[in-house]
């Protein structure tokens, strides 16, 4: 049976539920009585509409209540206390549009767990626990995302669920397993059934472990622990990588302690270059992961051919490698490494009978001081990467240290939108940014006459408006032409965000000045991430 359709109702309720209590203006006091059977309700439901993690939630908070003497909330009171339920919510409504096939990127040395589950309000109730535990975790409720994601992103272990729609979990982890004959990566199966049958049928197709359905997470989070601390003994035992038979990351870090200590003895620097194949996901979608690991094995072959006696090449990770050019500064690394992006741009690649040629993109650094970490040193060569690919990549950039500490500038970011759930959960989440050089101030706004009343834009210094596109009193169209009319516009950026995907109202609010224009749903993370890039890229200087 789709549950779809009920699951939309019932998330709908719940936010009407949040729009009374919290924004219909009056001071009122709300009554226990009415807080116990709202969440009462809401573990009912969503037990039968199958939403494990709301479900989670409303048993905590019930739990919750029955210490609770008052008889009535305050508003900021049941806010606070509801909080986590406010962003589940929102988190559901939107997470089913998010397109997961973008880039993540990694942290060093941090475990990344993928799982896969069509019940969203349980992948963002374990996203967040297993976060809370130190690993990075992606989530998939789409099945053949799910697979690209894992050849993209080769996570660290996979959790995955057996009973999905279209693609079921036991023909995902076939899919994974007849790519994964070279590397350990164990896999954890869940399931509301907990039969024999199920269970043994998942071990004879290579899952390591099974759990039942609904999840204890402290349990869950000990069972990925176990199996990571079993994929770094393996990992460990391995210095070369299985697939294209260059030395691994782990090996790097044994390789840069012997360059640090030839830096101790006679003071000659050495330079660190990451290399990145540019458009590398493109191959995997238009030819196929098997291709994409032949283009990988040769380029590896090709750096470790063209590259001096005492040079070590690494697999870094995906489309990324490393090479550790032993007393060698700057200068003479760049020009290795040109010479070798100018003779790989040249190979051809035969792939289903066409010719294809592949470029990479390089970034540098040159370590001269002894208190030079490998994080810092890997840090600065991929902040020279990402210059180079910029910069229309298929190039070479050089990382080089800033020269002055400046003082940090005033950047106001006002968030003006009528629903107050997403009010709250932007507030939040770019509290997270932090913009060398900047200091900011957010704050929230339910419509264009209460942001112009408060006379927030007036303050000196840089501001950032993001502004949803519909709203009932004044439309963000109209407070963009508000903004723009101001002897302030030239120092205001301007993202708006709205549900519109007419190209008329997007090609009239470009012409009134927005900078960008996303539309709802959108992705936190990216929206974080063009804010970052406008700041650094555009207006604000």
């Amino acid at each position: 049976m789709d549950l779809s359709k009920y699951r939309k109702v019932f998330f709908k309720k719940i936010k009407e539920q949040f729009v009374q209590w919290f924004e219909d203006g009056e001071e009122t006091s709300i009554p226990n009585t009415e807080v116990y059977r709202f969440i009462h309700s809401i573990k009912g439901t969503s037990g039968t509409l199958q939403l494990g993690g709301i479900l989670q939630v409303s048993g905590v908070l019930l739990e919750q209540m029955k210490d609770r003497n008052k008889e009535e909330w305050e508003r900021r009171e049941l806010r606070e206390f509801l909080s986590e339920l406010m962003e589940l919510t929102f988190s559901y409504d939107h997470y089913e549009e998010i397109e997961v096939g973008k880039k993540h990127f990694r942290r060093e040395n941090i475990p990344l767990i993928q799982i896969i589950d069509d019940d969203i309000s349980l992948l963002i109730i374990l996203k967040d626990f297993l976060e809370k535990q130190g690993w990075m975790v992606i989530t998939n409720s789409n099945s053949d995302k799910a697979i690209s994601q894992y050849f993209d992103l080769h996570p660290d272990c996979v959790v995955l669920d057996v009973n999905l729609p279209n693609k079921n979990g036991f023909e995902i982890l076939r899919d994974l397993q007849s790519h994964s004959n070279k590397v350990f990566v164990p896999i954890i199966m869940m399931s509301i059934l907990y039969d024999r049958d199920t269970r043994i049928n998942a071990f004879k197709m290579g899952a390591d472990d099974f759990i039942a359905k609904p999840i204890d997470l402290e349990e869950l989070a000990v069972h990925i622990e176990r199996h990571l601390q079993r994929k770094k003994i393996y990992d460990q035992s391995v210095l070369l990588d299985e697939l294209t038979n260059v030395y691994n990351r782990k090996y790097l870090k044994v390789v840069f302690d012997v360059s640090m200590d030839e830096l101790n003895r006679f003071s000659q620097p050495f330079s660190l270059a990451i290399l990145d194949i540019d458009y590398f996901k493109k191959v995997n979608d238009r030819y196929g992961h098997l291709t994409g690991d032949k283009v990988l094995s040769q380029f590896a072959s090709f750096l470790e051919e063209n590259t001096r006696s005492f040079d070590t090449v690494f697999r870094y990770g995906g489309e990324e490698f490393i090479i550790l050019f032993q007393n060698t500064e700057q200068q003479k690394a760049n020009e290795i490494v040109t010479r070798l992006l100018e003779r790989f741009s040249k190979q051809r690649f035969e792939i289903d009978g066409e010719d294809t040629y592949v470029s990479f993109s390089a970034g540098i650094h040159t370590i001269s001081t002894l208190d030079t970490t490998i994080e810092s040193a890997i840090s600065a060569a991929d902040k020279a990467l990402y210059k180079a690919k910029e910069l229309g990549r298929a190039r070479v950039e050089c990382f080089h240290e800033p020269s002055t500490e400046l003082e940090k500038k005033k950047l106001y970011i006002s968030i003006i939108d009528d629903d107050p759930i997403i009010r709250s959960m932007l507030a939040k989440s770019l509290q997270e940014l932090e913009i060398s050089q900047y200091e900011i101030n957010i704050q929230v706004f339910e419509n264009g006459h209460v942001f112009f009343d408060s006379s927030h834009l007036e303050i000196e210094g840089e501001h950032f408006l993001i502004l949803d596109g519909v709203m009932p009193i004044m439309d963000g169209l109209d407070i963009l032409q508000k903004v723009r009319e101001t002897e302030k516009h030239e120092k205001v950026l301007v993202i708006m965000l709205t549900g519109r995907n007419s190209q008329e109202d997007i090609a009239k609010a470009l012409k009134l000045g927005a900078d960008d224009y996303m539309t709802k749903p959108f992705e936190i993370a990216d929206l974080q991430a063009r804010i970052m890039q406008l700041i650094h890229r555009k207006k604000i200087r």
